[in-house]
């Protein structure tokens, strides 16, 4: 069973598919506009509410930004590949797909769901493996979006790689040394975008399997950027030169 915690979090996931939730517990006096509007459609889906002392949503969601509510739901449900490739935004040019090589934070996680589901992306795949998978802290550092944009879990990153390149996919890596900066390609066709993890970046079989590996140029004396803010300003300049 997993805990999403936070106003917009909970509201989000009951917009998108209220049918995980388990039960939610509002702490004693929380009001305001957007929790009467969760619980009226708790009321309207039929979820169970509880109101009780702050104590049992600090139980629920210890040592958390938690807003005086949280609400118990089944673990999140993971697609396929296919499923990602089949849902492109009817606003996209081309279908777009962000893979994660082992990112660790569950708030770059988030966050980088966050950025894709703005830019209208497919959805997100992630390894099984020595990565951050989508939990309660996930789900609030993505403002919801991981009720929105379907992720893939896959057991082999660089076989995925291979199946999208199968599919039509250009693949492009982030890899701050290379020769390319992220300008420079047309990004026409279908697109799937490889970030690595937050410190040793893409690994070197993944890197092998790019047809193309981008930087972004930068200035200053701090020669990398975090990877959320990284993967934002690759996918939104492909989002600039679709026209977008």
């Amino acid at each position: 069973m997993q805990v999403i915690y936070g106003i917009n979090p909970l509201l989000e996931m009951i917009l998108s598919d209220p049918t995980p939730l388990e039960k939610i517990v509002v702490a004693d006096g929380r009001g305001g506009s957007e929790l009467r509007k969760i619980l009226r459609l708790a009321d309207e889906y039929g979820i169970p509410v509880e109101i009780g002392g702050r104590e049992k949503v600090e139980k629920l969601a210890p040592r958390q930004v938690h807003q005086g509510v949280a609400a118990l739901c089944r673990e999140h449900a993971y697609v396929t590949v296919d499923e990602v490739i089949a849902n492109r935004h009817e606003r996209s040019k081309h279908n777009l797909v962000v893979l994660l090589d082992g990112i660790a934070d569950p708030q770059n996680l988030g966050s980088i769901i966050r950025t894709a589901c703005c830019c209208g992306a497919n959805g997100v795949i992630i390894p099984e493996n020595r990565a951050a998978s989508i939990t309660a802290s996930v789900a609030k550092a993505s403002a919801g979006a991981v009720h929105h944009l379907p992720t893939a879990m896959v057991v082999n990153l660089a076989r995925t790689i291979e199946y999208l390149k199968e599919k039509g996919f250009w693949i492009y890596g982030a890899d701050a040394e290379a020769p390319m900066d992220i300008e420079t390609p047309d990004y026409e066709g279908n697109v799937a975008v490889v970030m690595g993890s937050e410190g040793r970046g893409l690994r070197p079989l993944i890197r092998k399997k790019c047809d193309f590996l981008l930087a972004i140029p930068l200035r200053g004396r701090i020669s990398s950027l975090n990877v959320s803010v990284a993967a934002g300003v690759i996918l939104f300049s492909i989002l600039r030169k679709w026209g977008s």
